[in-house]
């Protein structure tokens, strides 16, 4: 059994701490796929994947150096983070149960409050509390929030660890299908029309099945961005995410500039939005170079 986890940890501008946390994830049966970091963002995004144990120990070992080196209080960034390690998901590959992935969230989640000491919350297929299958809302009112919340709000108990928050903040541990990070970039500096076109495609303000999305200031001169989770491509696929973004900031006389997809997505996910585009509803796995010579010693599925 494979699986993937792909922590979120709350630094994106210091390169020995970035080295560090991938130094931390070296564990035999593990491989470090990708490291995405943002300085606007101040986060750095790692893609592991191997069997579950190894997995599940490199996570925690990338968490407690992340809960040595990060301190929430000195941090500011435009994504919203309850911690230094903020979210830690796993992901079930190929035939790898969802249960598999629950398990180890568990485990892990127990783990961390037990040996670091930090508040730790379960989300998507590991939540124990419906109210907590959504990250956003366990997310609410960020860091500053939670050190207000956390020991007095019931509702704001952790599953695991001490209900109380230090320099570290908390972890958020949980299962979930894959999802596609992704950022896109509109010609404007109005930050109110980035935060416009994000009401109008997100599924909690009734646009776009399975999405979320923010609108948020970048460094970068003459744009602003949306940045978009889509939790599910089997409901909403990337074409349509994008459509709806480029339609939405044209009604406010905006162009869209460019996109940048945060971390690693699944083939079948980025296939069809290239086939569509190209007008090949067609294209198949085997079809592209690169993806035929892996599966060439691999048998045949439906997929490919």
């Amino acid at each position: 059994m494979l699986v993937e986890c792909v922590p979120n940890f709350s630094e994106g501008r210091d390169p020995a701490t970035i080295a560090a946390l991938q130094a931390a994830a070296a564990v035999p049966g593990v491989r470090l796929l990708d490291t995405h970091s943002d300085p606007d963002h101040h986060r750095t995004v790692l893609t592991l994947a191997g069997p579950p144990d190894p997995v599940a120990e490199a996570a925690f070992r990338t968490v407690r150096v992340a809960a040595e080196r990060i301190d929430l209080r000195r941090h500011r960034g435009v994504h919203p983070r309850i911690g230094a390690a903020d979210v830690v998901p796993f992901v079930p590959l190929g035939d790898t149960p969802m249960a598999v992935c629950v398990a180890l969230a568990e485990r892990l989640g127990a783990r961390i409050g037990r040996e670091l000491g930090l508040p730790v919350y379960l989300y998507g297929e590991a939540a124990r509390r419906p109210e907590r299958r959504a990250l956003p809302d366990i997310r609410r009112g960020e860091y500053e929030g939670l050190v207000e919340a956390i020991g007095r709000d019931p509702t704001r108990t952790p599953d695991f660890g001490p209900a109380v928050l230090g320099p570290a903040g908390a972890v958020a541990v949980g299962a979930r299908r894959p999802l596609i990070a992704f950022n896109i970039l509109l010609g404007t500096e109005d930050l109110a029309i980035a935060r416009a076109v994000a009401r109008a495609v997100r599924a909690s303000s009734g646009g776009l099945p399975a999405v979320q999305a923010l609108g948020v200031p970048v460094s970068r001169p003459g744009v602003v961005q949306v940045t978009l989770n889509v939790l599910d491509t089997r409901q909403t696929d990337l074409l349509t995410v994008v459509t709806a973004v480029r339609e939405a900031a044209a009604r406010h006389g905006v162009a869209v500039v460019e996109s940048e997809l945060v971390g690693l997505a699944p083939a079948d996910a980025l296939l069809p939005a290239a086939a569509a585009a190209l007008h090949l509803p067609g294209l198949r796995l085997r079809q592209v170079l690169e993806l035929a010579w892996a599966l060439a010693e691999t048998p045949p599925t439906a997929a490919s």
